[in-house]
């Protein structure tokens, strides 16, 4: 675990970064009267295409070695992320080629996720998963602090291109610790992992607690899509404000994440159910002030107290996983489960365009905070319904 932790660490740096360069960047360049528009599809390309990838690509990539996965993935990405820079310094950088780039950088990503959290299942003990999860997702909180940051002052100093273009340097860095930094018997395929296209999805349907994490995970991902395109453009038309106040609410996110992470580690002996369920209803609550217009200081603590709960989430679903399904099996349910994850944060994405020409930036964030706390609330209830009728 200690030979991937700075591949990890580089390339979570970069996505930090990228965070905050995705989306202003496609404001640099989009016709100013479709930038909501334009934004959404910036932010949903750089995912929703991991979940096709995910279930199109499954006879390709279901024998490769967890390792080769992450690999793959993050090869893929720095070729398609490092183009973007180039044609912007050529001038020949459209926002549909733009677009067209970000959507081929993800393709591998579903894939790429399974492969990490598969090798935390084999390289540790199955008292350690969550630990390790926790990990790997306070690596990446810490890259939300960190990075919107520098990508604020990189954006004022060289535009957003220049962030893009370190992000695509940072996958490099991660393809070559998953290609040389494991030793041969860690990195090799289980024997097993022969299995069909849809053997992943034929296991979360058939195991209830799976099915309804997935259910959960969805609804809850897709309803903080428009998040990605009202934040921006919320920040955008305050009066005097730039990359940087944009990047103050990602890293106030990202402070509360680490946090969250080693908060995370002392989780093992709660209820997965009651501690997910409260999360979601939490996260909404903690998002409110920004959509109600607070003070700017109030509503970027309260992206930290929402980031605070969002490690214990991800590594507590992440574990349920692990432990739940067979080994040979684990890379495809996996990437299953992350195909459906990574397909809903785009299409609540995609549904932000919308929301906000109809409603309103500030408007738009208040609808999703409430309707998060809402969801949390009927799945609490709905699980306490099915515990109440039987087993």
């Amino acid at each position: 675990m200690r030979r991937l932790l700075p591949g990890f660490t580089v390339s979570s740096l970069g996505d930090g970064m990228a965070v905050v360069a995705v989306s202003w960047l496609a404001i640099e360049i989009a016709p100013a009267a479709e930038r909501g528009m334009w934004v959404a599809l910036a932010a949903a390309a750089y995912t929703l295409s991991g979940a096709a990838g995910a279930v199109l690509l499954g006879r390709f990539l279901r024998r490769r070695s967890p390792a080769r996965l992450v690999a793959c993935d993050a090869l893929l990405r720095a070729t398609a992320l490092g183009a973007i820079p180039v044609c912007h310094a050529l001038g020949v950088l459209s926002i549909e080629s733009y677009v067209a780039l970000l959507a081929v950088s993800s393709v591998l990503h579903a894939w790429g996720q399974a492969g990490a959290h598969t090798l935390v299942a084999r390289l540790l003990p199955e008292r350690d998963h969550l630990a390790g999860n926790a990990v790997l997702s306070g690596i990446g909180s810490l890259s939300t602090v960190l990075g919107p940051p520098l990508a604020g002052a990189l954006i004022l100093w060289g535009g957003a291109a220049t962030v893009i273009a370190v992000d695509a340097a940072t996958f490099l860095v991660l393809a070559a610790t998953f290609l040389f930094g494991l030793p041969r018997d860690a990195a090799a395929p289980a024997a097993a992992e022969v299995a069909s296209r849809t053997a992943g999805f034929a296991v979360i349907r058939r195991t209830p607690a799976l099915l309804g994490l997935v259910a959960l995970s969805f609804a809850f991902f897709c309803l903080f899509g428009p998040v990605y395109v009202a934040l921006p453009l919320y920040v955008s038309d305050v009066p005097g404000a730039s990359a940087g106040l944009l990047a103050a609410f990602y890293t106030a996110f990202g402070v509360g994440a680490v946090l969250g992470s080693v908060l995370t580690g002392y989780l093992n002996r709660l209820p997965v159910w009651p501690v997910t369920t409260g999360v979601v209803v939490a996260f909404g609550v903690f998002l409110l002030p920004t959509g109600l217009g607070a003070p700017t200081a109030v509503a970027v603590a309260g992206f930290a107290a929402a980031g605070l709960l969002w490690p214990p989430y991800a590594s507590l679903s992440t574990a349920l996983f692990q432990r739940s399904t067979p080994p040979e099996l684990l890379p495809r349910t996996l990437a299953a489960s992350s195909a459906v994850r990574v397909l809903a944060v785009p299409l609540g994405t995609v549904l932000g365009g919308p929301l906000v020409a109809g409603l309103g930036a500030r408007e738009t964030l208040l609808a999703s905070a409430a309707s998060i706390a809402v969801l949390g609330v009927v799945a609490a209830g709905a699980v306490r319904a099915r515990r109440k009728s039987g087993p």
